[in-house]
C-alpha cells in the first residue's frame, strides 16, 4: 500500500500542477477579455473625439488626422448644439451637489435618530423606505411630473434634486445603519456623561466616525444625479435649465450629427465622477464593505 501511494504522489503532482497553471491561464484570459470588453467603448469614444466629422465611421483603429479641434469646440461652445453648454455643466454640478448634501444629511439624520437613540418601532421607517426600491423608477416618471408640476417646479432644476434624493436616501439609510453598528455606543454615552446633547454628539462623534460610509454614499449618490437622464429629459425642456446628458441627447435629432462634438462632450463630462472615484475608492471600499455586514 505504502509502495503504490509513494509511486502514485509523484504521478498525481504534475497533473495537479499542470491544471493549475492551465486554471491561472484561463482566469488571466477571462481578465483580458473583460477588461478588453469594458475599455473599448471608452477607446472609442476617445477615438471618435479625435477625428475630423468625415473621418468618423472610418475603418482605421486610430484617426489618419488625430486632433483636438473637438474638444476646442466643446470648451467654447462653438457649435449651436453646445452653445449652453458651460450652463448645462453648472446646472449638472448644482443638481449633483445639492442631491449629495441632502442625501447625506437626510440619510445620516434618520439613521442617528433610528440607531443611537433608539427609537421605538425606528425599523418600520427603515423597511418602509427599502421597500420604494420594489417599483421600478421609470413607473414613477409620469407622477412624478405631475407632482412637480403641482407644485410649480416644472422646468426646474429642483425637480431633479428632489427626484435624486427621493431615490438614494433609502440606500443611504441602509448603509448608514449598518455602518454605524461598528460604532461603540459607550463613545455615545461617555460623551453625554461630559454634558454633550445629541445634536453635538452627531456633529462630533457621530459625523467623523462614518467618514468611509459618508464618501462611499455621497459618490453613489453623486453618480446617481450624474448620469440619470429619464427624469432630466421629462423635467427640464428649456436649454438653459437642461443638464449635460440631456443636451447630449440633442445630437441625436439630426441625420448628420457631429459624432466627434458629442463625444468630446461626453468625455468632458465623464471627467469630474472619474476623479472622484479614484480620489476615494479607499474609503468608498471601507463604507460598502462594512455597511455590508451586520455588527
Amino acid at each position: 500500500m505504502t509502495a503504490v501511494t509513494a509511486q502514485g504522489a509523484p504521478a498525481r503532482r504534475p497533473n495537479y500542477k499542470r491544471r493549475r497553471v492551465w486554471g491561472e491561464m484561463a482566469a488571466l484570459a477571462l481578465a483580458v477579455v473583460l477588461i478588453i470588453w469594458t475599455l473599448a467603448p471608452l477607446y472609442n469614444m476617445v477615438m471618435v473625439s479625435l477625428s475630423s466629422h468625415a473621418d468618423v465611421f472610418s475603418s482605421n483603429i486610430w484617426p489618419s488626422d488625430a486632433s483636438a479641434v473637438s474638444y476646442w469646440i466643446v470648451l467654447s461652445e462653438g457649435y449651436w448644439y453646445l452653445e449652453y453648454f458651460w450652463h448645462q455643466y453648472a446646472n449638472s454640478i448644482y443638481i449633483g451637489f445639492w442631491t449629495v448634501f441632502l442625501t447625506l444629511g437626510i440619510g445620516s439624520m434618520v439613521s442617528y435618530s433610528i440607531g443611537r437613540m433608539r427609537i421605538r418601532h425606528g425599523w418600520l421607517l427603515t423597511n418602509a423606505a427599502l421597500m420604494t426600491y420594489l417599483v421600478p423608477a421609470s413607473f414613477l416618471a409620469i407622477p412624478f411630473y405631475r407632482i412637480m408640476q403641482s407644485y410649480g417646479l416644472g422646468n426646474n432644476v429642483w425637480s431633479i434634486i428632489a427626484v435624486e434624493v427621493t431615490f438614494a436616501t433609502p440606500y443611504a439609510i441602509f448603509i448608514f445603519q449598518q455602518y454605524g453598528r461598528s460604532i461603540p455606543f459607550e463613545l455615545d454615552e461617555a460623551a453625554r456623561i461630559d454634558g454633550a446633547s445629541p445634536i453635538q454628539v452627531y456633529f462630533r462623534i457621530y459625523l467623523p466616525l462614518m467618514a468611509p460610509a459618508l464618501v462611499a454614499v455621497g459618490t453613489y449618490a453623486l453618480l446617481l444625479a450624474w448620469n440619470e437622464y429619464l427624469y432630466q429629459f421629462l423635467l427640464l425642456s428649456n436649454k438653459r435649465s437642461m443638464t449635460v446628458p440631456v443636451a447630449l441627447a440633442q445630437f441625436l435629432n439630426s441625420d448628420e450629427s457631429p459624432w466627434n462634438y458629442m463625444m468630446a462632450t461626453a468625455v468632458v463630462y465623464a471627467i469630474p465622477p472619474v476623479i472622484i472615484y479614484y480620489l476615494f475608492r479607499g474609503k468608498m471600499t471601507a463604507g460598502l464593505t462594512m455597511g455590508g455586514v451586520k455588527g
